[in-house]
C-alpha cells in the first residue's frame, strides 16, 4: 500500500505544473512517435496473435495477455502507412484509451522522456484535416510526432454520440441561449463528438484546441470587463493537451480570482488509480473519462442544477 501511495505521491507532484512523461517509439523508418506514459499499462515483445475473421484491416488479430483478450492494432496501417510485417519483430504497447485496453503494434521502443507540456505543440496547419497528429514536440534535435489515437479508435469503432432522449427532454427546457459549454480539447474528433453531444442538449459551444486557447479566451472576456458567469456556463476539458494541459489549465482557473468559480469538468481518455487524487489537487468539479454521451449530459445537468 505505502508504494501505491508513494507513486500517487510522486504523479500528483506533476499536476498543475504542466509536464508529462512520452513513451518514445519508432514504426517504419526513423520517425520518432510518442505515447503518454499515464496511458500505458506495460510494453512486450509481440506475443502470438489469433486472427478474427471480418476484422477492421488495421487490426492485426487479437493477442491473450494476463487473462485478457486484446485487439493489437497495427499503428503504421492505421495512420496510412505500409505494415510493420512479421509481428514476431515487433512490440505490443497495452495502453488504456476510453475505457477499452488496446495493442498497439510498434517496430521499437526507445525510451520514457519527460517533458513539460509547453514544449508540446499542435500540427503544423498544412497538416490538414486527415492527418493522425495531434502535436508534434522536438526531443535532441529530432522531430517527435505524438498521432491522435483517438482518431484512429474512432475510425475502427466508431463512438455513438447520440443522448438519451430523457436526457435530451430534461436538458432543452433549461439551456440557457446566452451562454456558451467552453470546450477544450485537442483531438479533433474528440471536439466534434463532445460538440455534437452538448448541441443535443440545446446548448452553443465554443472549441479551443488546448488549454492556451482556453484560458486566453477566459481571460479576454474578464480582462474586456464583462461578467464571466454572463458569458460561459461551463468548461469541459481533456487533460492531455498541447501547450497547456488540463490539469494546469484547471489550477490557473482555480488562481484567478475573476475566473475561479467557473464549473470545470475533465474529461479525458486517461483513466487510472491516480485520476482522483490528481482531480481533487486541481480542484475542478466533475471527472468522467470519455466518452460516454449520457454520462457528459449528466455531468453537464450538475451544473443546471446550481441554476435552480
Amino acid at each position: 500500500m505505502s508504494s501505491i501511495l508513494d507513486s500517487v505521491n510522486q504523479r500528483t507532484q506533476m499536476v498543475g505544473q504542466n509536464r508529462l512523461e512520452l513513451l518514445l517509439f519508432r514504426l517504419r523508418g526513423k520517425q520518432v512517435y510518442g505515447i503518454n506514459v499515464f496511458k500505458v499499462r506495460e510494453v512486450l515483445q509481440c506475443p502470438e496473435l489469433t486472427e478474427l475473421p471480418q476484422r477492421n484491416p488495421v487490426v492485426r488479430g487479437v493477442a491473450h495477455i494476463r487473462g485478457a483478450t486484446i485487439s493489437v492494432i497495427d499503428l503504421s496501417l492505421a495512420v496510412g502507412g505500409p505494415s510493420l510485417g512479421d509481428v514476431k519483430n515487433c512490440f505490443v504497447v497495452i495502453a488504456e484509451y476510453n475505457r477499452k485496453v488496446q495493442g498497439f503494434l510498434v517496430k521499437s521502443v526507445e525510451r520514457i522522456v519527460n517533458m513539460n507540456w509547453s514544449d508540446i505543440h499542435p500540427p503544423p496547419k498544412g497538416a490538414g484535416k486527415t492527418s493522425y497528429l495531434t502535436a508534434v514536440t522536438d526531443i535532441d534535435g529530432e522531430i517527435v510526432e505524438i498521432i491522435d489515437v483517438e482518431k484512429i479508435l474512432a475510425e475502427i469503432t466508431p463512438n455513438d454520440d447520440v443522448v438519451s432522449q430523457e436526457y435530451v427532454e430534461e436538458s432543452i427546457a433549461k439551456a440557457p441561449q446566452d451562454k456558451v459549454v467552453l470546450i477544450a480539447d485537442d483531438s479533433s474528433v474528440a471536439r466534434g463528438q463532445i460538440k455534437r453531444t452538448i448541441e443535443q442538449l440545446g446548448y452553443k459551444t465554443h472549441l479551443c484546441k488546448d488549454g492556451k486557447e482556453a484560458l486566453d479566451y477566459l481571460e479576454g472576456i474578464v480582462n474586456d470587463g464583462r461578467e464571466l458567469n454572463d458569458e460561459v456556463l461551463l468548461l469541459i476539458s481533456d487533460i492531455e493537451m498541447p501547450e497547456m494541459d488540463g490539469y494546469t489549465l484547471t489550477a490557473e482557473i482555480r488562481n484567478n480570482e475573476k475566473l475561479k468559480h467557473l464549473w470545470v469538468m475533465l474529461h479525458t481518455s486517461l483513466s487510472g488509480v491516480f485520476n482522483e487524487a490528481m482531480v481533487q489537487k486541481v480542484g475542478a468539479n466533475d471527472f468522467i473519462p470519455k466518452f460516454n454521451p449520457d454520462e457528459l449530459a449528466q455531468s453537464v445537468q450538475k451544473r443546471m442544477d446550481l441554476e435552480d
